[in-house]
């Protein structure tokens, strides 16, 4: 069984900073970022979004927490924050991460419902997020679950 459990302290410093490096990473292989430019920006971005850290108005961080057989592990983590709209009030996920050893075990799924319990009693309508184009693990898990696509957003080098 999937739970999502609030983050405490030192689980907040551990996520923001693996959330700062992935963005940066995700960034630079997106091709929006410079590799020099990526760490700050990044580091500016999460200001921007939790500008109070875990105390953060309207942000939910979670750390994601399997029960298996009586004993909870820590599987990864997941950020939402709470958005209004003219049309109702939505959940948009932010990060989502299941550590490396525990993918490919359908833990992804499992947490997206766990998203959409949390979402609910939040008092959210919908559910919103952003995916890279290159993370095609990621979009498959989301259009698996539900998720359509609602804008393409394409570049070519030239």
């Amino acid at each position: 069984m999937i739970s999502l459990k609030p983050m405490n302290a030192e689980q907040y410093g551990r996520f923001e900073q693996r959330t700062i490096k992935d963005f940066a990473e995700d960034k630079i292989k997106s091709g929006d970022w410079t590799a020099e430019e990526a760490l700050q920006r990044s580091q500016e971005s999460i200001r921007k979004f939790l500008p109070a850290g875990l105390d953060t108005p309207d942000a939910y961080l979670y750390a994601i927490v399997l029960d298996e057989d009586g004993k909870e592990l820590e599987i990864g983590d997941i950020w939402f924050n709470m958005m209004q709209h003219p049309w109702g009030t939505e959940a948009f996920l932010l990060d989502i991460l299941i550590y490396e050893k525990y993918q490919g075990k359908g833990y992804g799924r499992l947490t997206m419902a766990a998203l959409e319990e949390e979402a609910r009693k939040a008092g959210a309508t919908r559910i919103g997020l952003h995916v890279f184009g290159h993370n095609e693990r990621a979009l498959h898990l989301y259009k698996s679950v539900g998720y359509t696509v609602t804008d393409i957003q394409m570049s070519k080098e030239i």
